[in-house]
């Protein structure tokens, strides 16, 4: 983990309902999160929020993957006794 000793400025609430705004579209908010995380322009405060927010992106449709799989595999099962 690094430590950036630096005044980094601060982010205003506004600026942060303007950002959850943009992520809460869904395919903009995908990659805006990707712009945000990874952008050299960024408030470090923000590109650690946007890595979470990724991070968190991953989770959950590795969830929904696992629980499709599961469900498809089920309705496969009962159609086949039919």
């Amino acid at each position: 983990m690094e430590i950036e000793n630096e005044n980094v400025p601060v982010i205003s609430t506004g600026e942060w309902v303007l950002t959850y705004l943009i992520a809460a579209i869904p395919v903009v908010g995908l990659v805006m999160l990707f712009v945000w995380a990874f952008g050299s322009d960024t408030n470090p405060n923000k590109a650690n929020w946007a890595k979470a927010g990724l991070i968190w992106a991953a989770i959950v449709i590795g969830i929904y993957i696992v629980f499709a799989m599961a469900f498809g595999a089920a309705i496969i099962a009962a159609l086949g006794h039919r």
